[in-house]
């Protein structure tokens, strides 16, 4: 791809509040001219190439990417309004195409982002792809989908001047809740390869919830009621995510704060195209007819795009898929099969959203010793299951802290055994089918008026596919001081591995404990400096930094110390650093006082501080880092 553009220096203020919506089967750009009463945000039609030589402006650009053969078409077929040499594709037909050539097809890039078992930077994708096919990181290959939304944006509205590009408008980009901040900073660093070197992140059911709030206007207010819990429920394409926003009072006013938020379930879309594949692959073969891995991938595509037809015209009965064949005889070696409204049904409302109890728990299996390298999808595809984990593990985290200050004082804390959310705000593309938002809301009803509680209501949703980046142009807009913003910081508390100073015994580890850096709910662009801990930090020689997360552990406080962080919090990737001597010996132990800053970019920093002297910065966003130089 292109180097990325740098951001001139200028005083012109932003034309635009701009919501960038990087998903994981779909990506959306929406826009909101600031300063001007009354604006409403608008989705932008994206250009892309949809057949080819033929280029037409989409609502949606289909997060994929397609790394062409250079004889595979012909000259000026990939041709874009403002590239007439592109090389790979990006949107409708790298989807379309690719799926009949899926060796050279990347999707998912966003799940691959985030999987912390491999180094993200390293080219990997195609997965299983043949040696002469090239190959491009999971940071790659989201930096060039977002290359191709800031293109698409500064033909369109850019009109070819520097300050009237993408770079220079109010950029939120979107985020699932559940990203930790290894995903969010690589997301960023993703952002700045495409060009876009300043950016604020939003989690992605808040976008939904501003999306909401702006498609009300005033009313919204008449709609819900101080101490209220909304349960977002957003299932996209490649994860699903839960959050809990609360309805407070500001001063006489309504406000949302958001109070819990789900760990990171990959669970979506491309898990069910994968399910209804294995479910046509079995119906061909039993008419003795048997794929090659290269036609299943292709089958996937079909299946996918089968499901999105029939959900879409729920009258008609049938659908038919088909595979190209392999070799000379490809007419003749096509196979066909079909997809059925009843097959839909009963694979996804039964596998996906089972009618299930309130106490019911997504069940794990012993993994094999060896497995395929692959995403790290979740064991139990049962999203029903995962949300009844989710209210009854938050109940619990929630328990006793009613009686605290701040916001949660306000709500209601409903339920025993599980939080009674009382609306429902419903985002995703997969939500899009009515069938598989009517079993979620009637399952999460069925478990509060069993338990004596109000059944939650349906809040009315704007457009699944594009809500996401409605709400992160009206966030740009709040972010210049205009209309209400959702509260909450960050959405876990952070912690670092500290080892405690003891005498070695054979056979045993150090033990270690953790010191929580940044509280949950603290605030982005604010510091917390730990109170007066004995830490020194090991320098000029290689040391690892052990990062821990909870999404439970409310009431801690910066500088707290949790005993046994492998029992009780969750590990992150670690950063494995050699932090400059300064002068020092190779493996001085240096006394500091810590120091962690949320950046307004939502990452975390931890600000290693020497009394009188030198300070060394850490930032977590990769597996490994370069050494940070110490500032003074």
């Amino acid at each position: 791809m292109s180097p990325p553009t740098t951001r001139t220096s200028g005083t012109g203020r932003p034309r635009h509040a701009v919501g960038l919506d990087l998903g994981t089967t779909n990506s959306a750009l929406a826009t909101l001219p600031l300063g001007e009463a009354g604006a409403r945000p608008e989705v932008l039609g994206i250009p892309q190439v949809v057949q080819p030589g033929q280029v037409e402006p989409r609502p949606l650009l289909p997060s994929f990417l397609y790394l062409s053969h250079p004889a595979e078409f012909a000259a000026g077929a990939l041709r874009l309004p403002w590239d007439e040499h592109r090389e790979y594709l990006v949107g409708e037909l790298a989807r379309s195409h690719g799926g009949l050539a899926p060796v050279r097809l990347v999707s998912s890039a966003k799940s691959w982002l985030c999987h912390p078992g491999i180094d993200r930077r390293q080219p990997a994708l195609p997965v299983g792809s043949p040696a002469e096919v090239p190959r491009v990181s999971p940071l790659e290959a989201s930096a060039r989908t977002l290359q191709h939304l800031r293109e698409a944006f500064d033909f369109s509205l850019g009109r070819g001047e520097p300050s009237r590009g993408l770079a220079r408008q109010e950029l939120v980009l979107t985020v699932p809740a559940s990203f930790d901040a290894v995903a969010r900073e690589l997301t960023v660093e993703a952002a700045a390869l495409a060009g876009l070197d300043r950016v604020t992140l939003l989690e992605e059911p808040q976008a939904a919830l501003y999306a909401w709030v702006e498609g009300q206007g005033d009313a919204w207010r008449q709609q819900v009621r101080v101490g209220e819990l909304i349960l977002v429920c957003d299932v996209g394409g490649g994860t699903t995510d839960f959050c809990l926003i609360a309805v407070v009072d500001r001063d006489g006013e309504l406000g949302l704060e958001r109070v819990a938020v789900g760990d990171h379930i990959l669970l979506g879309g491309d898990n069910m195209d994968l399910a209804l594949a294995h479910l046509l692959q079995q119906k061909l073969a039993q008419a003795g007819k048997k794929l090659d891995p290269w036609q299943f991938l292709t089958l996937v595509h079909g299946a996918r795009v089968a499901k999105e037809r029939l959900f879409a015209e729920p009258t008609r009965e049938s659908l038919p898929v088909t595979v190209p064949g392999r070799g000379s005889r490809l007419i003749g070696g096509t196979l066909k099969t079909e997809l059925t409204q009843a097959e839909l049904a009963q694979t996804l409302l039964e596998g996906f959203f089972p009618a299930c109890a309130a106490t019911e728990a997504p069940f794990t299996s012993r993994r094999s010793g060896l497995t395929q390298l692959g995403l790290p999808y979740a064991q139990d595809p049962a999203v029903t299951r995962h949300l009844a984990a989710f209210l009854r593990r938050q109940r619990q985290a929630l328990q006793g802290e009613a009686g605290r200050a701040g916001v949660l004082a306000q709500v209601r804390l409903e339920g025993r055994e599980l939080l009674h959310p009382t609306a429902v705000l419903f985002n995703g593309g997969v939500m899009r089918a009515p069938q598989l938002e009517a079993r979620v809301l009637s399952v999460l009803q069925g478990w509060i008026t069993a338990a004596g509680g109000t059944p939650p209501r349906k809040l009315p949703a704007a457009d699944l596919d594009t809500a996401v980046a409605l709400g992160g142009a009206c966030y740009g807009r709040v972010r210049q001081g205009q209309g209400i913003r959702i509260r909450g910081g960050t959405a876990r508390a952070y912690y670092i591995g500290i080892e405690k100073a003891l005498p070695a015994v054979p056979g045993l580890a150090t033990p270690l404990q953790a010191v929580c850096l940044a509280p949950m709910g603290m605030e982005e662009g604010t510091s917390a400096t730990l109170p007066a801990l004995e830490v020194g930090v090991v320098v000029g020689e290689p040391a690892e930094f052990r990062l821990f997360a909870s999404s439970v552990r409310r009431a801690d406080v910066a500088g707290d110390l949790v005993d046994a962080p492998e029992l009780e919090l969750t590990e992150l990737p670690s950063l494995e650093t050699t932090l400059p001597p300064a002068g020092r010996p190779a493996g001085a132990v240096v006394p500091v006082q810590l120091q962690a800053d949320v950046t307004e970019l939502g990452t975390l920093q931890l600000g290693c501080r020497e009394a009188g002297g030198e300070v060394w910065k850490l930032e977590f966003n990769l597996r490994k880092v370069e050494a940070p130089e110490p500032v003074g």
